[in-house]
């Protein structure tokens, strides 16, 4: 798991352990800069919201302050988070990342993240206060076609890659 005291890999030490898996993760993600979040609302039932994450050495998504989804992860931390997907075919592939949600409220990691972001995507992040997350992965999976098949790897911290191909 590495140096974090205790919490979940970051992303930098899934990039460790499963580099070729994480790299295609990241990759669905940064194909379009958006993804969809998936949370616990109050009551209990999921809420879907669309997010841009950021993958530096961690998984990071910001917030507008009291959003919705952000209020959600600040009761119950759980989420799982999906790459758009473009076509039914999933030709380049969907991914999909579960974890917990740390809430980061230290000014020095919120304008590291500022920071971040406007070098990832070249524009500057909206200003004003936000909610950042740091995502402590607990699975990655990628499905994508292999020839006359469909192929799903996933990894998780307990057990490892996994690979099943169904037709």
């Amino acid at each position: 798991m590495g140096p974090h005291d205790g919490r979940m890999p970051s992303w930098s030490s899934v990039l460790t352990s499963a580099p070729d898996l994480a790299k295609q993760v990241q990759r669905r993600f940064d194909a379009h800069g958006l993804g969809l979040l998936a949370t616990l609302r109050r009551d209990g039932f999921p809420r879907l919201s669309g997010v841009e994450p950021l993958f530096t050495e961690e998984v990071w998504v910001g917030m507008m302050p009291q959003s919705l989804k952000a209020l959600d992860l600040l009761r119950d931390p759980r989420m799982t988070m999906h790459s758009a997907t473009i076509d039914k075919q999933v030709t380049d592939g969907d991914a999909k990342i579960t974890g917990l949600a740390v809430a980061v409220d230290d000014e020095e990691a919120l304008a590291q993240a500022r920071r971040d972001f406007e070098v990832h995507t070249g524009q500057a992040p909206p200003p004003g206060p936000m909610h950042l997350f740091r995502i402590d992965v607990r699975e990655l999976a990628f499905v994508h076609p292999e020839h006359d098949r469909l192929v799903i790897e996933s990894w998780s911290a307990a057990r490892g890659i996994r690979r099943i191909e169904r037709t």
